[in-house]
């Protein structure tokens, strides 16, 4: 499985950005989609997920903010971020489950100016 992930950039703090993630390769088998992010001087930590089924779960510190959907058709991911917060800089890695293992993307940067 191969990730393309895109829709990072420099915002102000308040303000809303859309990432998206294709999947590519063989895709059959995935379970379930998400994102995770890594923020200066910490471990990487999950945002959002959604399984099959449609199934979502967020991190405490994004409910409310993000919105995370899946197009089954397309084979991409997306999270919409709103109201972003300086806190919500880091490095945004878009993840598959396929078969008991996990694939990532790239990465990329979102940073959120005060």
């Amino acid at each position: 499985v191969q990730l393309q992930a895109s829709g990072g950039g420099l915002v102000q703090a308040g303000e809303s950005l859309t990432l998206s993630c294709a999947a590519s390769g063989t895709i059959v088998g995935i379970s379930a989609m998400g994102w995770y992010r890594q923020g200066p001087g910490n471990q990487r930590e999950l945002v959002a997920t959604v399984i099959s089924g449609g199934t979502t779960n967020y991190a405490e510190s994004v409910k409310g903010r993000f919105t995370i959907s899946r197009d089954y058709a397309k084979n991409t991911v997306s999270l919409q971020m709103n109201s972003l917060k300086p806190e919500d800089t880091a490095i945004y890695y878009c993840n598959v489950f396929k078969f008991g293992r996990g694939y990532w993307g790239q990465g990329t940067q979102v940073t959120v100016s005060s």
